[in-house]
């Protein structure tokens, strides 16, 4: 018998997995016969065997330990009287994890029924108690997998001696050995005198990141039911792996802590499962106590994830969409795992780079939920609610935060919301719409909120807004070099009949001119999806023209009165404007315009007497009555790249236009007129001083026209002044049929609201004043060329830049000019 023992034992050991299992030994039977022997030999047990523990270490001992062990037939007998006791532990993966991502917890049980009786009364029994039973320990793991890859399994206990067991016992790290066993006359059972332990699964509160292996995670202190009595341990002889081969089996050995030699208990082959788990390499574990004569044989079969093939991104919305995510964002995250067997831990980052993307780009309501549907071909497929909008509504508010009936029609708040229903939600989407909503400046006050839809995987997007008043008067004084010092006063009307449009009445009056202007804007007509806007307008303007006056030169006097002549203007005019773009909320490459304009022109002296002859009889209209008539079909296009519309430090500006006069009514004038401009910014940075903090640029413009046909004096190009060749007066330069005008400038700040300005102007007429009916330049003694340089200062304000220019001239003169906004 010994002989076939060893055979056993060396067969076994051969079978062994890197030398970790301790013993193995064949099941034999034992009868009740027996049992005196057993008793004879106890003490034989106790001084040659228990006085020495068993090895705790994984290996082996060597034979010839073995065969001396066995050499004493009372230490064999004593063994063979030991029963078995097998706990089989299936823990598998949940497959019945639904889409509404919630991770269930079954729980773990142990179902015992009676076992052979012995002589409970004998003596004997006292030190031995005879178990033969198996057992099924199964828990969800809560990570949902392929049905076909997940074993369902269920093995049921018998045993006929209850004892209580609390479902979470703590594990005392405690070593026991083999004699300690047999003095204290430990009895192992897995039971309570219901028949049934079971063990409640490890609780987990799962998030949005929804970490795939968060179950498997072994409980804290402060999550274990306290208990009265110590929970049972069984003698480890022996720990198998069964399922994988090579690293893999090699870390289910290194994270495992259930060693041969050593007792474990229920909780701990629980931890042990959860850290098999924890590895995330594993979609099964089976823990399968067996009995042997020298203790329990715990045997962990394990299933290992499928090769990852690819990786599938599914929504949760109703109407079939395609996900935001682009597909090589999603090969970024989960290419180096392609054809290596799926790690739970390692994907779990993946999709934690998948939602870390999302926040990047704005979708701040989009994320992966759920548990992530592992197939058995190695398609892992990802669930992902992005926040869809169900409906976009508006919400109006008073001052005092309670929600009032608003007077803004609903529409003029929602076109400019680029958001709309069945979009995905995103950040800076939402941030340039509510820009918009601000900038039609009848809101005090515009932000976004949230409320649940009947879908609970969409939103409702709520824009809330807080009216302000829309109507304003408005006064003021300033000096300009064009008009000198005026005043005015104007009203206005921003969100007339709740349409948001604007009905503008201005009142200016100057020491060179005297204006009056009503006019209605509607930036955006509502029958129109491109933003399509119009303005309309009455006016009547009365000026001394820079034609026939300047500032510091002689001027062309009227006949009648010896005055400077004064052009006043009386029209209607109707301009549409429309961007060339896309959509309405992308930026236009191009804004074209297009209008209708009709003028009254009258030439006046300062009594305000008809005046159509200067002093030195030539005509200050093209009819000889001092009265036309302009008709004008005016079409313009602007090309707009700069990087600010204020204070420009990077890009280009484009502008183009044409006007074509239609000879009707006084004068019969027939007349093309055509203007081009380009502007061009360069970021530079020439200065480096700690007291000047901002951006420098340099800055370019060319610019001229030209007119063909009839020309009424009134309509030639003026040269000099703050917007021409600074250091001349305003229109000190010349006058003439053509021009062309080119300027440099350096900018540069100074302090926090103030900058400077090196510049540098040129204009000519292109020899073209003799041209002009009447020659008001040649009349004024005008150069007709010439440039100017200078030095200036920018001061920011709330209606732009403040410009104060000091010039001087080829001429040695020099001037200071001022002004509202950048010269270009």
């Amino acid at each position: 018998m010994i002989k076939n023992w060893c055979e056993t034992v060396s067969k076994k050991t051969k079978q062994t997995t890197n030398n970790r299992n301790f013993l193995y030994l064949k099941r034999q039977q034992i009868s009740s016969q027996q049992i005196n022997s057993i008793t004879k030999s106890l003490k034989i047990i106790n001084n040659n065997f228990c006085s020495s523990p068993l090895p705790s270490n994984k290996k082996s001992p060597k034979m010839s330990s073995i065969n001396h062990l066995f050499s004493k037939k009372s230490l064999f007998t004593a063994l063979f009287c030991v029963t078995s006791l097998t706990v089989n532990q299936s823990v598998k993966a949940n497959p019945e994890a639904t889409q509404e991502h919630k991770i269930n917890h079954s729980s773990l049980s142990i179902n015992l029924h009676n076992l052979p009786e012995i002589e409970k009364n004998s003596p004997e029994a006292k030190n031995i108690v005879l178990l033969e039973d198996k057992a099924t320990i199964a828990s969800d793991s809560g990570i949902k997998l392929d049905p076909s890859i997940v074993p369902q399994n269920e093995i049921i206990t018998s045993n006929n001696i209850p004892r209580e067991i609390a479902s979470t016992q703590e594990v005392l790290e405690e070593e026991v050995t083999n004699k300690e066993i047999v003095d204290n006359q430990e009895t192992v059972l897995f039971n309570d005198a219901n028949n049934t332990t079971k063990l409640n699964p490890l609780k987990t509160n799962p998030t949005p990141e929804n970490d795939l292996i968060a179950q498997n995670i072994p409980q804290t202190n402060d999550q274990e039911t306290p208990q009265t009595g110590e929970e049972p341990r069984v003698l480890v002889a022996e720990v198998v792996v069964e399922g994988v081969e090579g690293e893999l089996e090699d870390l289910v050995y290194n994270v495992i802590r259930t060693n041969p030699g050593r007792t474990t208990t229920r909780t701990r082959l629980q931890e042990d499962t959860n850290a098999i788990f924890a590895t995330g390499f594993f979609s099964n574990v089976n823990v399968t106590p067996s009995d042997t004569p020298l203790g329990v044989r715990i045997t962990y079969t394990v299933q290992p994830n499928p090769v990852l093939q690819g990786v599938t991104l599914e929504t949760l919305s109703d109407t079939p969409t395609q996900s935001k995510i682009p597909p090589e964002v999603i090969e970024n995250a989960f290419g180096e795992q392609y054809g290596e067997i799926i790690n739970l831990r390692d994907l779990q980052e993946g999709i934690g780079s998948l939602n870390q993307w999302y926040s990047d780009n704005g979708f701040d309501l989009a994320q992966i939920v759920g548990t992530p549907q592992v197939g058995a071909d190695g398609i892992v497929t990802l669930i992902i609610a992005e926040g869809e909008i169900e409906d976009i509504q508006v919400k109006y508010f008073n001052e005092d935060e309670d929600e009032v009936e608003g007077k803004t029609r609903e529409f003029i708040v929602t076109r400019e919301i680029q958001l709309k229903p069945g979009d995905i939600f995103n950040r800076n989407t939402a941030q340039r719409d509510l820009q918009r909503v601000f900038g039609l400046g009848i809101f005090q006050d515009v932000r976004l909120s949230f409320s649940p839809a009947e879908d609970p995987s969409k939103v409702i997007v709520n824009v809330e807004v807080v009216e302000g008043n829309t109507g304003s008067i408005a006064a003021g004084a300033g000096i300009s070099s064009g008009s000198g010092f005026f005043g005015t006063i104007s009203y206005q009307q921003q969100n007339l009949g709740g349409n948001n449009q604007t009905l503008g009445a201005e009142f200016q009056l100057g020491e060179r001119e005297l204006l009056f202007d009503l006019s209605l804007r509607d930036p955006w007509i509502a029958t129109t999806p491109d933003r399509t806007s119009y303005t309309a307008n009455i006016f009547r303007r009365r000026s001394i023209s820079l034609v026939f006056d300047g500032t510091d030169t002689d001027s062309v006097r009227t006949d009648n009165g010896n005055n400077s002549p004064r052009v006043i203007r009386t029209g209607t005019g109707i301009t549409f404007n429309r961007p060339l773009a896309p959509d309405p909320f992308t930026r236009p490459d191009w804004l074209v315009s297009a209008g209708l304009q009709y003028q009254r022109v009258r030439i006046e002296n300062a009594d305000g007497d008809l005046a159509p002859i200067s002093s030195d009889g030539d005509f200050l209209a093209l009819s000889e009555s001092g009265q036309d008539d302009l008709v004008l079909v005016r079409l313009n296009a602007s090309q707009d790249r700069r990087n600010s519309s204020l204070q420009p430090t990077e890009g280009s500006l484009l502008s183009l236009g044409m006007d074509q006069s239609v000879p009707i009514g006084s004068g019969n004038i027939l007349f093309n007129r055509v203007r081009a401009s380009y502007s061009y910014y360069m970021p530079v940075n020439f200065l480096n001083f700690d007291f000047a903090q901002g951006a420098q640029a340099l800055a370019f413009n060319i610019q001229g026209g030209t007119v063909i046909g009839d020309l009424p004096p009134y309509e030639a190009f003026v040269l000099g002044g703050s917007n021409s060749v600074r250091g001349y007066g305003e229109g000190d330069l010349g006058n003439g049929r053509s021009y062309v005008q080119a300027t440099a400038e350096y900018r540069f700040p100074i302090f926090s609201a103030i900058g400077g300005a090196v510049f540098l102007d040129y204009g000519t007429d292109l020899g073209s004043a003799s041209s002009v009916p009447g020659r008001p330049a040649e009349r004024r003694n005008l150069n007709g060329n010439g440039y100017g340089y200078g030095l200036g200062f920018r001061i920011q304000s709330p209606v732009g830049p403040i410009r104060i220019d000091f010039g001087v001239n080829d001429n040695g003169d020099n001037r200071l000019h001022f002004g509202i906004g950048e010269k270009f």
